[in-house]
């Protein structure tokens, strides 16, 4: 069972900003810690730390804690630079969190391991500033109550369906990042925070674009900002799916070496967690059932190898249609199902440009196939033009009629119809008022904040 501890420490002293030069650190003003231990096994722990900047702005931060117990070690850590000498355990902001506005946060994290206990950290401090506080041991959650993840905890398939641990259908319902290379600002602590708290997502699709100045360009990188994105859902209750988003070239095989190393390394590190799904390939295009199967059995056991029991998800011909925008349907899916198991296949649609024969081929197929729609657009393929409020409308009453999970095409600022924010929101705090919010954001907000229905018995 996890044991969450919750450090809420505020500081008392308050000092002056000074000029910056370079990356130097300014004095902080007044910081608010989480400490979270989010899992405990025999000998080691993983740990979540939150910081809040509650005074100046920051550009450039260290934090310091220190280890009760000698045994206690750090033994990697991500989203900043860890080092340990003696007890005194020290983490500096990388580039792409080291400035910090006023309420504004990071997360941040480690895996450690101890010999005889493992007490919470003492005396933190940010940039100097010494933060002191109290712990509370936060009750377990009650069944049918909390996050989407308390409830449903490890998924599995069942039959046709997603299942929770109670291994009773489910139905996710979340939002995807655009490409991480273009809007990585858009996913923070506020962003995130809406969209658990106000949105009521339930889950968010992490779109890690292989091609495009993605991840071939940076794997270490890329793979750290997943696994930070995977943690920052993880801590705010949401399931977190990992996109390999593969979509030029087609053909899935292309980066069938850096699919192996990509998934080898996010499913060892997370296996531990109940909130991860592996998506191993985005949009398969150009390229035959055969290959794209071919690719998922070669791809699904490095996976199973570090994490056995997450759900997998195997995107499907014609850009994820089912073979349809090839002109073909289900059945080559059906008569040729991948060779493995707790498995689901991906289905995409674009609402003003896939209609009627889409939604029959999706009405078919889910009594045969595990389905996930793991990216729809409220308006063309193109991810541009207007909304088209019916289709989106049949689409997700079909889509919750049938328990079928969904994401959203995109919880970003980008200057397209598909996106559900404003462009420039991002650059600042609001991520769910209507004055931020686009025709389609506005639309896919009111649906997914509606209540879950989460059987747990």
């Amino acid at each position: 069972m996890k044991r969450v501890l919750a450090l809420l420490a505020t500081c008392a002293t308050v000092l002056g900003l000074t000029a910056l030069t370079g990356p130097q650190a300014a004095a902080a003003t007044g910081c608010k810690v989480d400490y979270t231990i989010t899992n405990q096994w025999q000998g080691g722990f993983q740990a979540g730390v939150k910081i809040t900047n509650l005074g100046a702005p920051v550009n450039g931060w260290t934090l310091k804690f220190t280890m009760p117990d000698a045994g206690q070690k750090i033994v990697q850590g991500w989203n900043a630079t860890w080092s340990q000498s003696g007890s005194t355990v020290t983490a500096v902001g990388v580039d792409w969190n080291r400035t910090l506005a006023t309420g504004a946060a990071t997360d941040l994290g480690f895996t450690g391991s101890f010999t005889a206990a493992n007490p919470k950290p003492t005396a933190f401090t940010l940039n100097g500033v010494t933060c002191t506080g109290s712990v509370e041991e936060e009750p377990p959650p009650t069944p049918g109550n909390g996050t989407p993840v308390d409830i449903n905890g490890q998924l599995h398939v069942c039959g046709v369906n997603l299942c929770n641990q109670y291994n009773r259908p489910i139905q996710l319902r979340g939002m995807s990042t655009h490409g991480i290379q273009w809007f990585n600002k858009c996913y923070n602590a506020a962003s995130l925070d809406a969209l658990a708290t106000n949105w009521k997502s339930d889950l968010l699709r992490i779109a890690m674009y292989v091609q495009e100045s993605g991840y071939e360009t940076d794997p270490a990188g890329f793979t750290s900002r997943v696994n930070n994105l995977v943690d920052m859902a993880e801590a705010r209750g949401m399931y977190a799916m990992i996109d390999f988003h593969t979509l030029t070239p087609g053909d899935p095989n292309y980066n069938l070496d850096r699919a192996k190393t990509f998934f080898a390394s996010v499913a060892a590190r997370n296996a531990a967690k109940k909130n991860v799904i592996y998506e191993i390939a985005n949009e398969p295009n150009g390229v035959s059932w055969a290959a794209i199967k071919s690719y998922a059995e070669q791809v699904i056991p490095v996976i199973r190898a570090a994490d056995p029991d997450a759900v997998v998800i195997v995107g499907t011909r014609g850009w994820s249609s089912l073979g349809v925008s090839d002109g073909s349907n289900e059945s080559e899916v059906v008569n040729n199902p991948v060779n493995a198991t707790n498995i689901m296949y991906a289905f995409h649609f674009y609402a003003a440009s896939h209609k009627d024969n889409y939604r029959a081929t999706v009405s078919r197929a889910a009594s045969q196939l595990p389905l996930f729609v793991t990216e729809f657009g409220t308006v063309t393929y193109t991810g541009g033009g207007a909304v088209d409020r019916a289709s989106t409308t049949a689409w997700l009453d079909l889509l919750d009629q049938l328990k079928i999970g969904y994401a959203n095409w995109t919880y970003s600022d980008a200057n397209e119809g598909s996106a559900a924010f404003k462009p420039g929101t991002c650059n600042g705090t609001d991520y769910s008022s209507s004055g931020v919010l686009t025709e389609s954001g506005a639309l896919l907000k009111s649906r997914i904040s509606t209540p879950d229905t989460f059987p747990t018995s």
